[in-house]
């Protein structure tokens, strides 16, 4: 087994992170893609099986000699209400109806085959494994570092950082609450929706770095180069964009998604349960503003429950019923190939560092 880097800086020519986005976005396609320009991939082992997992690593592995990620969920604590599952299962009945399909089942269990997925990647280990919805004991971390693997943990809050911190993670991602997809907070606390109370990055990524002495990921928001250059500059090591890649020919998201994210019929996006029973931001659509404010605290049951929906609103190219995760950002979104984009964003990266330099210019 040869050795890992100690730096994170050192899995990454490019300060830039492509984000694992579950679902199918982050396919090994696009990972390959990105850590071969010298950024670094990320496959996302969120909703497939343990086999599956494995089968898109060795699938990368085949695509570059470079260092590349995989996100694990972290384990649900499976208290959600039933009745209030079953509440909203029969508000869906209409839904079903439009599309012609069943809703799913939400006896799938919550812990995401995490022990299976970690026995593989102990047994095969890959060259970082980050975390998100909650943080690995300090005894799986430790597990990591014997086995070469660097562990990155994704917070929300200082408390989160510390808990980290404390379980023996290498390394942070800050998500600030621009970041598209779930929020990734380690307890799903539903007395806070709509409260306001998730920071933004900047703000978050101070407090955090402040608060806690290892490298971190920063994510949230982040299209251009220069917005790279900011986070870097108020303390992260890298910077992490998933909507920005989203859109790129070789991701695996829909390309109904992916067209929905400069449409300018989707104007805003919004934190909602309503596709998965968990925060998650995503444009603003039709399913979003009928069944959002009603959806349960219920992750993964809701994720299951509308399944069936989201595949079916798909299939008729429907962006109205589909979960079009993205980040505040969309609108500044790019096609072009994974490669061309790291190039482009360290284009900017580089050009917002000379800027300050050169001094002077209008008042």
């Amino acid at each position: 087994m040869s050795s890992a880097p100690t730096r994170l800086s050192g899995f990454m020519e490019h300060p830039i992170v492509q984000a694992p986005m579950a679902g199918g976005a982050s396919c090994p396609e696009l990972v390959g893609a990105v850590s071969e320009a010298g950024g670094l991939g990320f496959l996302a082992a969120g909703y497939k099986t343990p086999d599956a997992m494995y089968e898109e690593i060795k699938h990368v592995r085949g695509l570059t000699q470079r260092a590349f990620g995989v996100n694990v969920f972290m384990p649900q604590p499976g208290n959600s209400d039933p009745a209030a599952v079953e509440v909203y299962r029969a508000q869906l009945t209409g839904e079903a109806s439009w599309y012609e399909t069943e809703l799913g089942e939400t006896g799938h269990g919550t812990d995401d085959a995490y022990e299976a997925k970690l026995a593989i990647l102990f047994d095969d280990p890959v060259p970082i494994v980050s975390f998100t919805f909650g943080c690995p004991t300090r005894g799986v971390l430790e597990r990591f570092t014997k086995r070469g693997t660097y562990t990155v943990v994704t917070v929300t809050s200082v408390a989160e950082a510390q808990v980290a911190e404390w379980c023996g993670a290498d390394a942070l991602c800050v998500q600030g609450i621009e970041a598209g997809g779930h929020q990734s907070t380690h307890r799903d606390d539903p007395q806070e929706d709509g409260t306001g109370s998730g920071l933004g990055l900047l703000t978050l990524l101070t407090q955090v770095t402040e608060a806690v002495p290892l490298p971190v990921i920063a994510a949230g928001g982040l299209m251009r180069g220069s917005q790279i250059a900011a986070v870097l500059a108020a303390g992260a090591t890298a910077a992490q964009l998933g909507t920005a890649f989203l859109v790129c020919p070789e991701s695996g998201a829909d390309p109904v998604h992916k067209k929905a994210m400069t449409n300018p019929l989707f104007v805003r996006t919004e934190l909602t349960r309503a596709f998965s029973g968990r925060p998650a931001r995503g444009l603003v659509n039709r399913f979003l503003r009928e069944h959002g404010r009603y959806a349960p605290a219920a992750y993964p049951e809701v994720h299951h429950l509308t399944a069936g929906l989201r595949k079916a609103a798909a299939k008729a190219q429907d962006p109205q019923g589909m979960a079009l995760w993205a980040g505040q950002g969309h609108r500044l979104a790019r096609e072009m190939p994974a490669g061309r984009l790291v190039e482009t964003l360290v284009a900017e990266l580089v050009a917002a560092r000379e800027e300050p330099a050169k001094g002077g210019g209008p008042g």
